[in-house]
């Protein structure tokens, strides 16, 4: 079992990067193998919508950075995906990203059904709702399983590390990644 990590963040080392690796850990821990992948530094173009994908789960626009995260997505059994806020929404990065693999996946026979799927939001203070339900949307209109946690899968912190202060965000991060763990063993049972 594999579990892919994405940090949607255009900043190296900061809260969401932290929030991520957090989750990881736990997978680690429990057994299961993991894969992490920053955002930051790796322009991806948006979906041009031109229908290119439809002959093959590839995409016809030239970065090199988003095929190798499609194959990422494609071989794990379990994906994370992390974004601070931005004015109340995901990142444009981690939007673009998940905007040309939901297309790709959805017009080559539904390539991330049945994996599973958990999002993480990240903020200094508010909109972490709107961006964990702008993420989630992605997974359920996928067909990917979404497992639970204590409590909505968010953390608070503006500069590099505060997050680790946020006790209940890390808990509920930690229980997140161990009710995916649980889920894994028994889809692959």
């Amino acid at each position: 079992m594999k579990v892919l990590g994405v940090s949607g963040s255009p900043r190296r080392e900061g809260n969401t990067e932290l929030a991520v690796k957090t989750a990881l850990q736990v997978l680690e821990k429990g057994g299961v193998e993991t894969e992490f992948v920053s955002l930051a530094g790796r322009p991806i173009k948006p979906c041009l919508a031109c229908g290119g994908c439809s002959d093959s789960p590839h995409c016809v626009q030239d970065d090199n950075d988003f095929e190798e995260i499609l194959q990422q997505f494609l071989s794990a059994d379990g994906i994370i995906i992390a974004s601070p806020v931005y004015f109340g929404s995901a990142t444009p990065e981690i939007m673009a990203l998940v905007d040309r693999v939901g297309c790709i996946a959805r017009r080559n026979g539904n390539l991330l059904a049945r994996k599973v799927g958990a999002a993480i939001a990240v903020a200094r203070r508010a909109g972490q709702n709107f961006t964990f339900a702008q993420l989630n949307f992605f997974f359920l209109i996928s067909s990917m399983i979404v497992p639970g946690s204590t409590y909505w899968n968010v953390g608070f912190g503006l500069d590099r590390g505060e997050l680790s202060a946020d006790d209940e965000g890390i808990k509920t991060i930690s229980n997140l990644a161990e009710n995916m763990t649980w889920l894994l063993e028994k889809i692959h049972a």
